[in-house]
């Protein structure tokens, strides 16, 4: 029933509490369940309890006073509130009551069992102390004893130390009073020396301490006359020369133990050392063929190439050098009487003796032979000298480096005559070309051919040279890190020396075929070789010199701190120098050759008894297939040029033996003995109207100036002869219509034809003025002769 109640209660409690929530009434959480116990329990949180105000009213807080909350309640709710209120409140009183005998009823065997279990919690207690106390009796008892224990301990201890002493003493006794029986059985001839000198090292300082014992003076001077004769027997094997460097270093060693004079066993040391490195520098040196200061050139190949000497030199004589020097200062550094830098002066004067032998046998590499194989014999000398030189640092790191430096210094040189050598035998094979005779009907290479044959045969030789010579300062050689290699031998030895130089000697041949006198009746360069050299040329100045030089500079690149090198543009002026002068020869020398036919022509013909002319005489046709043959030559080099506007009747231009403009025949009638004419004066005041004619003129790099040239020498020559001869009256006809005929084909291969037809109306005014009858020909019977001829 009053569990019926309780639920009752507790059920009419939430509706009201429902009811009343939801009615809206402005009371607030004063109907709610009250949880003031518990909060009083654990208290508040510090920030809610800051922040929370007394509040009187507050039915759950703790500052609640039921007299305000009375008086605020009657004055502010009805009656029928009022009377609500008291319901609701009993209600609440009553379901607390009911919580806590719940509570109770829930907790009261436990109450119990707690209590019961802090009582027997105290008779555990009391018996553990008890207990303790026992135990803390016991462990008195027990420190006393143990005290005891180690005192015993410790005097056992002391007297084992005691006699450990006395045991290790006995040994030491019994192992001195042994030790001439061990020195002797160990130091005898092919037994143990260094066993026999640690033992003596051992036994050596006990027995000088107690020396003035009598018993250990006879131990010692027992000892010291073993080893006495031990030390004699190693005197003797120092000097025997079949020891090797391992062997001599451990003689020494143990002499050095025997307190020997490291003064005398360091004279000794380097003597036997410095006679067998000797003896490998001799057996290097009877490789080599014996010096011939007269001349090498008859000295028969070595019968090992440069690797294998290498090789043999690097392992016996610098390996031996270093393991010396390695011994040396393992055996004598900081032994007094010792002079410092005898073995930097020792070792000095032997590599200066192995440079001198090997840069023999570099000398002995004339050939060109595989570049690949010197560069690696000197790279393994270089590496080898480098791991002597961090034992001494003095043994002559400027010579070797320098004999590296001079060695591939050598090679270029070799390279560079090289390439000479194969630039003059491709001139050789293109002057054999151009001699050749050929059969009728076939024909041989053309300039142009011959030209790209000889341009890229050198070019490709050269650039085969840069990538031998690029072995030299390739990435894996050790000796390609020197400052020479980085600097002088990039600008100096490659870009100057080779390329450079190269270069300037190709252009200083080929003018030297216009330049230099035949000698001793040999024969001259024929006109296709310089006409062939001088477009060379040209093209070198154009587009080869400036792919030579960015190849040469991007395989060696120079330092920007380095030599100063050539300039391009300098090469090209040389380059087209030696071009201009071989074009200006070869318009010499073809111009000669015309002028000569027609020298002989004049020479040779009598001008006042000759017939009257019907043909064009054979010499003037022969000169116009040559200027034809000339022109087709050179056309096949060089560009057409620019020519001058011709005049519309330039074929056709009537040929006089006056000037052009006068009319043949208004002074005919006047050339009869009995009214002589001055014709020298109408010649020399056609002169003043007519331009000068520049004969040997520089000619420009194209066919038609070329031409040109060549037909002005031409003309000039036979001007200068015709002045010499006297003409009768058919001579003069002649005169006329060889110029005429010349004229007609001539005019189309210059640049200006009023050059030719200058010097034909000057050749036409010599001949009228050394002509004793001057009666020219009709110009209609001229024409009619040269079109049949």
């Amino acid at each position: 029933m009053a569990d019926g109640e309780a639920a009752g209660t507790d059920t009419g409690t939430d509706t009201g509490t429902e009811t009343d929530t939801g009615s809206g009434s402005g009371t607030g959480p004063s109907w709610r369940r009250p949880h003031g116990p518990l909060q009083r329990y654990y208290g508040l949180p510090a920030a809610e309890a800051a922040e929370a105000a007394p509040d009187p009213i507050d039915i759950n807080g703790p500052h609640f006073d039921p007299e305000v909350f009375l008086a605020k309640v009657r004055s502010e709710c009805p009656l029928g509130q009022l009377l609500a209120r008291e319901a609701a409140l009993g209600r609440e009183i009553r379901a607390l009551d009911s919580d806590m005998q719940t509570l109770l009823y829930e907790n009261y065997n436990k109450f119990i069992s707690a209590t019961d279990t802090i009582r027997k919690m105290k008779v555990d207690f009391r018996r553990m102390e008890a207990e303790m106390d026992d135990l803390a009796a016991n462990m008195a008892a027990i420190s006393t004893s143990s005290a005891r224990v180690s005192a015993a301990l410790q005097d056992r201890h002391r007297r084992g130390a005691q006699l450990a002493g006395v045991q290790a003493l006995l040994r030491k006794l019994q192992s001195l009073v042994e030790v001439p029986g061990r020195l002797r059985r160990w130091a005898a001839p092919g037994a143990d020396p260094a066993r026999a000198l640690h033992c003596y090292a051992r036994a050596r300082a006990v027995l000088r301490h107690y020396r003035h014992l009598p018993s250990f003076r006879a131990i010692e001077d027992e000892s010291h006359a073993i080893m006495a004769e031990l030390a004699q027997r190693l005197r003797a094997r120092l000097r025997d020369d079949t020891l090797d460097p391992k062997e001599l270093t451990e003689c020494v060693e143990m002499l050095l133990q025997l307190e020997e004079p490291p003064e005398e066993l360091c004279e000794e040391f380097l003597s036997h050392a410095g006679a067998r490195l000797e003896t490998e520098l001799a057996a290097l040196e009877a490789e080599l063929p014996p010096a011939d200061p007269s001349g090498a050139a008859t000295t028969p190949p070595p019968a090992s190439d440069i690797l294998d000497f290498v090789d043999r030199g690097s392992s016996a004589f610098v390996g031996n050098l270093c393991l010396l020097a390695a011994s040396y200062r393992s055996l004598f550094e900081g032994c007094p009487g010792v002079g410092e830098g005898r073995l930097e002066a020792f070792a000095a004067a032997l590599t200066a003796r192995y440079f001198e032998l090997l840069e023999r046998r570099l000398a002995l590499e004339r050939g060109l032979g595989d570049t690949s194989l010197l560069v690696r014999a000197l790279d393994r000398f270089h590496r080898r000298l480098r791991a002597l030189l961090e034992l001494l640092p003095t043994a002559g790191a400027e010579a070797g480096a320098a004999l590296v430096a001079r060695a591939a210094g050598e090679r270029v040189a070799r390279y560079l005559r090289a390439l000479q050598t194969f630039f003059l035998g491709c001139l050789g094979d293109v002057r054999q070309a151009l001699a050749a005779p050929r059969p009728p009907g076939k024909e041989g290479p053309g300039l142009p051919d011959l030209l790209a044959t000889l341009s890229s045969s050198v070019l490709g030789q050269l650039k085969a040279v840069l990538a031998y010579v690029q072995l030299f300062t390739a990435k894996d050689v050790a000796f390609a890190s020197l400052p020479y290699f980085k600097g002088e031998f990039c600008v100096e030895a490659v870009r100057e020396g080779l390329v450079v130089a190269f270069v300037r000697w190709l252009c200083r041949t080929a003018r030297g075929f216009a330049d230099s006198p035949t000698e001793r009746g040999a024969p001259a360069a024929p006109p296709a070789l310089l006409l062939l050299l001088a477009r060379l040329c040209l093209d070198y100045e154009a587009t080869t010199i400036s792919y030579i030089l960015t190849l040469t500079d991007e395989q060696f690149p120079p330092e920007d701190t380095g030599p100063a090198v050539t300039p391009g543009p300098a090469l090209c002026a040389e380059a087209r120098g030696a071009a201009q002068r071989l074009l200006d020869h070869y318009v010499q020398v073809q111009g000669a050759a015309v002028a000569q036919m027609l020298r002989k022509s004049v020479e040779t013909r009598d001008w006042l008894g000759t017939v009257e002319p019907r043909n064009v005489r054979a010499v003037m046709k022969r000169v116009v297939e040559d200027i034809t043959a000339i022109d087709v030559q050179v056309g096949q080099l060089f560009e057409e040029g620019v020519r001058r506007a011709q005049s519309s009747d330039s074929s056709r231009r009537a040929f006089s033996v006056y000037s052009s403009s006068r009319a043949p025949g208004r002074y005919a009638p006047s050339y009869t003995p009995s009214a002589p004419m001055d014709t020298h004066l109408l010649s020399n005041i056609q002169k003043l109207f007519s331009e000068r004619i520049d004969i040997f003129s520089p000619v420009e790099f194209n066919k038609v100036s070329v031409l040109t040239g060549i037909i002005k020498i031409s003309l000039k020559t036979l001007l200068e002869c015709v002045r010499l001869r006297t003409l009768g009256r058919f001579g003069l006809q002649q005169v006329q219509v060889d110029g005429h005929y010349l004229q007609l084909y001539l005019w189309r291969f210059a640049a200006d034809e009023r050059v030719v037809q200058g010097l034909l109306d000057e050749v036409a005014a010599s001949a009228a003025h050394r002509c004793l009858d001057p009666v020219p020909m009709e110009h209609s019977v001229v024409e009619l002769i040269c079109e049949r001829g």
